[in-house]
């Protein structure tokens, strides 16, 4: 177990309580940090909120860290709190901010001028893959139904989503259309603005399929409104056992929508190790799994190098994809 030294304190902006490390307080010595605080780029109820108290719970439950704070930063897509957290960097090496694919969508539109290398990176901890549904009176019953509906007639196709044309749910029809060996420029996708009116679309057959979350796709299936049709795991998901793989099917692609951690710029490197280590231990507690059950995330541990190699990926596939979609 790594040991880290007493005495390192760093003033928060927000003046929550001093950050250190060592030193268990706790009976069976297994303490990691004194206290973490969350910075949220989002309001309240957003995933980014949910992730981050979520994961506060479990580190403060299992008594891996003390205690926990938080913050809810909104504004700029996410970028208010980024530009926070660097300008404030010396005295922010207390905090942890939450972020997700949006930090690589929104930095190559430029949405906003800073991008993931800006920050220290921490770990990637959860994340929620992509599916395709229809309704559940849908003909289609597979990715080769939809496909063949596709090649009939493109335009009486349609699929829909939760977000703006070039956001996530748009680019992952995309990605799956053009792994099917489709042309993603000919794929009719249709927003909508809420979860609500998507689904009324899709049982109207206003479209045929709707791209949406994995975790969201599972409740409308247990709720008997929709069948799942294909998800971007690289194997099946135990919270849906029938749904199958986009690869079983024949179409070579995987996708995570991912949540994770970073730190200040300059975040000194034991820092940087004992947010890691805190992150780590807790996949094996109970209370992790409680919340991470409740909320039906799926683990995905990318810490520090791996982090980086993960985020430079995706980003060159969202990047490529936007291109030719002509949004950058």
């Amino acid at each position: 177990m790594t040991t880290f030294k007493l005495g390192r304190r760093a003033l928060l902006a927000t003046a929550v309580a001093a950050f250190s490390f060592g030193a268990p307080a706790f009976a069976d010595g297994h303490k990691v940090l004194d206290s973490v605080h969350f910075l949220i780029p989002g309001g309240a109820g957003g995933g980014w909120d949910g992730t981050a108290r979520g994961t506060g719970e479990a580190l403060t439950a299992s008594g891996l860290v003390g205690t926990a704070s938080y913050e809810n930063m909104s504004g700029g897509g996410g970028g208010k709190a980024i530009g926070f957290l660097i300008e404030n960097a010396d005295s922010n090496h207390g905090t942890l901010m939450v972020n997700s694919t949006p930090i690589v969508i929104r930095s190559l539109t430029g949405v906003f001028p800073q991008s993931f290398r800006d920050l220290t990176l921490v770990a990637g901890t959860i994340g929620d893959y992509a599916a395709i549904v229809v309704g559940k009176d849908s003909p289609i019953n597979s990715m080769d139904d939809l496909l063949a509906a596709f090649d009939a007639d493109p335009s009486a196709t349609a699929v829909g989503g939760g977000s703006v044309p070039g956001g996530m749910d748009h680019l992952v029809a995309a990605m799956v259309m053009e792994a099917a060996g489709k042309d993603a420029l000919d794929v009719k996708y249709i927003p909508y603005d809420a979860g609500g009116k998507a689904m009324a679309a899709l049982l109207s057959g206003e479209i045929a399929a709707l791209s949406t979350g994995f975790s969201e796709a599972v409740d409308l299936a247990n709720a008997g409104e929709v069948k799942i049709i294909g998800i971007t795991a690289p194997e099946r998901v135990g919270a849906a056992p029938d749904a199958m793989t986009m690869k079983e099917q024949g179409i070579d692609t995987e996708f995570v929508n991912w949540r994770g951690f970073f730190g200040a710029p300059g975040l000194p490197d034991d820092q940087v190790a004992a947010y890691q280590a805190a992150l780590e231990k807790m996949y094996d507690t109970p209370e992790w799994e409680d919340v991470r059950a409740r909320n039906g995330w799926v683990n995905i541990h990318n810490s520090g190098d791996d982090f980086r190699t993960f985020l430079e990926d995706q980003e060159k596939q969202i990047g490529d994809l936007m291109k030719k979609l002509g949004f950058l």
